[in-house]
This record gives structure tokens, C-alpha cells and sequence, in this order.
């Protein structure tokens, strides 16, 4: 059995290989919000899959470029969790932090700067070593996101209203979600825009209830639980799967940076077998190498996922 199991890992690794040294992307086959929707409904026969946190974060792929998108997807399907922020020409463009120092070759204030300005600068990948990728915009990475992936809009120094304009502007409905910190956040977009559809901070029974109490459809929304995979999870799981919601562990904080493969890997497929139904993780490509196995056979939302 070890033997044979040994010989499934291989098969899958080479595979993976393959399709990443062909040049094609995994694509994810989604036209619109309606079946953005359908895409994250929760079934109990969903196949498992990665949210790469700030794009995902591999060496020599910086994290929010186009280039690390473009990178994870040679291996696995994905979304990806992104970080916009504003220039001081007020052009929304992808940073996590407020300053460049980290992640680019310039220094301070990201809003001290214009587009022009910024676009001069080279990222550097996760170890500092600087690469020949530039700063991309908001609109860039949509323009690109289209009929390949989704992109999900974490809450930075962007207003609502500019945010909301501009999946308005692009129609991007079908492949922009915005995440939510509470239900007061969600109402808003939602009263703005009835197609948005939600990465939404549901840690808790009290939350759940906010985000009904506000009327915000739960056909709208994937949860964001929390960090730690852990019994009390659930319940939680239990009744927002009984409304036909995804939920999502990030391991970003916490299972990412373990020090060990093997343990990494363990604490990712526990996430999946004990109800998440995705992972945000830095390590996207590693993290979907290990729940690749877990996808149950005929799985209905295999229509959504395809290689281009």
C-alpha cells in the first residue's frame, strides 16, 4: 500500500511538472456572476481548491504581479487574494503594504508617489532578490483576470465607492470579489450592486447571524473563518454549509510557515478533510500539490475548471 501510494504521488507530481513546463494555464470557466455564484455554492461534492494569498508567494514571482498569478496557475487552478492600494494620482494599484521597501526597489510611501513614478520601480520576490517585474494596476490585473481567474479585493486604503466603480466600469462582476470585513461592509456593495459577490469574515455564530439580520444573500458569500483549523470550527461549518456556503481556512499566518514539507502538507489536507472547502495560502502551488488527491470523483463543478 505505502509502495502504491508512493507511485500516486509521483504520477500526480510528474503530471504537474508536464503541464507547467508546457506553458498552459489552469483556467477557471467562469462567464459571469451567476456563475461566480454557482462556482462557490457549496455542494458537500466540491472539489478543493487554493486562493493564492497576495497573489501567492513563490521564489522569483513577487507577490500582486500578474507574473505570480500567471506563475501558480502553470501548476494549479486558483483564485488570488490581492491588495490595492492608491497612488497619489489616486490610480489604484497592487501593494500589501503602505510602503515600497519590502517588496520593491524604491522606498516609502506607496501614496507618495504617482503611477509614472511607481511604474519605474522593479518588485522583488520573497527572499529580496529583485526581478524584472513592475508594479501592476487594479485594472491591468482585471483586464488580465478575465476568463482565466478570479480576483479578490482585500480591504486597504481604497474607498468603497472607488472600488465599487470600477468592477462596475470593467463589468467584472463575474471574476472581482471584494472582501468584507462584517455584514455593515457587504451591505454596502450589496445596496451599490446586487452582482458583487463576497470573500466574507464569518468567524463566529454572531457574525453569521449579522450578515442575516442585514439581509446580504447568503448565495453571495464565501466565508472567511479564521487562520487555525480547529474542532470548534464545526458548527460554523455545519450551518453555513446548510446554506450552501463555502468556507475558507487562510494559512498564511499560521500552516504556511511551518518549518517541515511533510507537516505542512499534513496540516493542509486536514484543513480540506475536516470541512474547509479552500485554502488561502502563500504557498499556493505547494498547498495545492497536497489537496490535489482530495477532489471526489464527479464532482459537478468540474465543468468550471479547464487548461488553456
Amino acid at each position: 500500500m505505502y509502495r502504491n501510494l508512493l507511485v500516486v504521488i509521483a504520477i500526480i507530481a510528474y503530471s504537474a511538472c508536464a503541464q507547467a513546463q508546457s506553458g498552459k494555464l489552469h483556467v477557471l470557466h467562469i462567464k459571469n456572476a451567476e456563475e461566480l455564484r454557482a462556482f462557490f455554492k457549496y455542494t458537500g461534492h466540491d472539489i478543493p481548491f487554493i486562493s493564492g494569498h497576495r497573489g501567492g508567494v513563490n521564489k522569483g514571482y513577487p507577490e500582486n504581479s500578474i507574473e505570480a498569478f500567471e506563475n501558480t496557475l502553470r501548476h494549479t487552478p486558483a483564485t488570488f487574494e490581492v491588495d490595492p492600494r492608491l497612488t497619489k494620482d489616486s490610480v489604484i494599484v497592487l501593494m500589501h503594504d503602505a510602503t515600497l521597501d519590502r517588496t520593491t526597489t524604491g522606498t516609502g510611501k506607496v501614496s507618495d508617489y504617482t503611477l509614472a513614478e511607481l511604474k519605474q520601480l522593479r518588485l522583488r520576490d520573497v527572499e529580496g532578490n529583485v526581478t524584472p517585474y513592475r508594479i501592476p494596476t487594479l485594472e491591468e490585473a482585471i483586464r488580465w483576470s478575465r476568463g482565466k481567474t478570479v480576483l479578490i479585493l482585500d480591504k486597504k486604503d481604497v474607498p468603497f465607492e472607488m472600488t465599487a466603480r470600477i468592477i462596475e466600469d470593467l463589468h467584472a462582476e463575474g471574476h472581482v470579489m471584494v472582501t468584507v470585513h462584517n455584514a455593515r461592509e457587504a451591505k454596502f456593495y450589496h445596496d451599490r450592486n446586487k452582482e458583487i459577490v463576497f470573500e466574507a469574515f464569518v468567524k463566529t455564530q454572531k457574525a453569521l447571524q449579522e450578515y442575516e439580520a442585514l439581509g446580504i444573500p447568503w448565495t453571495h458569500i464565501m466565508a472567511y473563518v479564521g487562520p487555525n483549523n480547529k474542532p470548534e470550527l464545526k458548527p460554523l461549518y455545519k450551518q453555513l454549509n446548510r446554506r450552501g456556503v463555502m468556507c475558507m481556512i487562510s494559512t498564511a499566518p499560521t500552516y504556511d510557515k511551518l518549518p517541515d514539507a511533510a507537516d505542512r502538507a499534513a496540516a493542509y489536507k486536514a484543513i480540506i478533510r475536516d470541512g474547509a472547502s479552500l485554502i488561502e495560502a502563500d504557498r499556493s502551488i505547494e498547498a495545492a500539490a497536497a489537496i490535489q488527491a482530495l477532489a471526489p470523483a464527479g464532482s459537478s463543478k468540474q465543468r468550471f475548471f479547464g487548461l488553456r
